[in-house]
């Protein structure tokens, strides 16, 4: 990157001395409590809006502005934090998890609610905005996709079981109750991370790492685009999946949950592998995830009816999802001059891709149908593997036009 004085930084001039390990998981705690916090909803949308007096499509509208403020968060964050040590932004921004929980569980009205909730997205927007320049930052340059994938880590073990706890808890203790169990866990990230994480000052003022310099950039666009496609297909299925189980599958409820905590677990595993397999080969990994979950999209529609078939498929979807880590990776390449802003930039475009993907999904859904509308997902994940292939093929381009090599460990190719 450029300094402020004209001189030359390089991404491997800010890093710690020393791995810092404890650091990367601590971090990996508070992606935990930031997935549990974002989809606790999910499971309690009756008791809240039954509580509150407010329709079940009120109550969601809980899950929406957590995503809004995370876009809004993610393009704006490193414009605004560019001076600050970038520890206390992050203890900044797990503290928020606890505001927000406390104000949920105590909320007597629509508007508090909301007004934490809201809270939520800017943690979410801000945290996975700074994540990966974070890892880069914490550990050596051959180990960031290991980093990435204990960070993720935390997420995958969060996507298993906050959806079901959450309806256990709010069973067992009500909904408010259930809420406020984020806390604890939050501040107990706080903590860890206040004890683990070294100190990050801001390294220059960025001269060329704007958003509208990284997108000039085609290997950035193109990629960026690739990853809307992956995230538009992939959530054009999932969140639809009940529906489809119910309907063509013909599940019972208790066979549901197995086949969700089947795709839950299968992604934990994935999870545990993805970082040695993206070190082997980054775009390999990009392409073949969209691509094999575009093949399961069609099987699905295929052989719906069969629950052992589809068991199969979507534990073998819940491995391969796991890959979206690598565009986490593919950002520390893409952008290693300015990995936060590359970082808010992936985050607004998921948050978006998920929104496009549902809303497109549920309308094919209710006209077409469960079969072809998973077609039309794995003709998004499809298009997504080409266009993963293109922005591997620039990336590979770029870095031997800046000079930087393509490591035989994480190669690009």
């Amino acid at each position: 990157m450029t300094s402020s004085t004209g001189l030359s930084v390089k991404a491997s001039d800010v890093r710690v001395i020393a791995p810092a390990w404890g650091a990367v998981y601590a971090l990996s705690l508070c992606t935990f409590t930031l997935i549990a916090s974002e989809f606790m909803p999910i499971s309690l949308l009756s008791p809240i809006a039954h509580t509150l007096r407010l329709t079940e499509g009120q109550a969601g509208q809980a899950i929406s502005i957590s995503g809004v403020f995370a876009v809004l968060t993610s393009l704006s964050i490193s414009s605004v934090i560019v001076t600050l040590d970038r520890r206390h932004v992050l203890l900044g921004l797990t503290a928020l998890l606890i505001v927000s929980g406390t104000l949920v569980a105590f909320a007597p009205s629509y508007p508090v609610l909301m007004i934490g909730r809201a809270f939520v997205g800017v943690a979410v927007g801000g945290f996975w905005s700074m994540s990966a320049a974070t890892v880069m930052r914490l550990v050596p340059e051959e180990s960031v996709p290991k980093g990435l994938a204990i960070l993720n880590g935390g997420a995958a073990v969060a996507t298993t079981v906050a959806a079901p706890l959450g309806s256990l808890m709010g069973g067992l203790i009500g909904w408010r109750g259930a809420f406020f169990c984020v806390v604890p866990i939050a501040l107990a990230a706080v903590l860890w991370q206040a004890l683990a994480l070294p100190r990050m000052p801001a390294t220059s003022v960025r001269s060329s790492g704007s958003m509208v310099a990284l997108l000039r950039r085609p290997a950035v666009l193109v990629g960026l685009i690739a990853v809307a496609f992956f995230f538009m297909g992939q959530f054009a299925l999932y969140t639809y999946l009940r529906p489809f189980l119910e309907q063509v599958t013909h599940v019972s409820v208790g066979m549901l949950s197995t086949i969700l905590l089947i795709i839950g677990v299968a992604a934990f595993i994935g999870n545990a592998v993805v970082g040695r397999v993206v070190q082997r080969s980054l775009t390999g990994t990009l392409v073949a995830a969209p691509a094999v979950m575009a093949a399961i999209a069609v099987m699905l529609a295929m052989f719906g009816a069969s629950v052992t078939a589809v068991m199969c498929l979507l534990a073998l979807w819940g491995l391969v999802s796991s890959a979206a880590v690598a565009w986490w990776t593919w950002v520390t390449r893409a952008a290693p001059d300015d990995a936060e802003t590359g970082g808010g930039l992936m985050v607004a475009v998921i948050q978006l891709a998920i929104t496009v993907g549902a809303t497109i999904g549920g309308v094919a859904f209710d006209r077409l149908g469960a079969a072809p509308e998973f077609v039309g997902a794995a003709l998004i994940l499809a298009m997504a593997a080409v266009l993963a292939i293109a922005a591997g093929i620039m990336l590979a381009r770029h870095l031997r036009q800046i000079g930087r090599p393509i490591r035989t460990g994480g190669r690009i190719s």
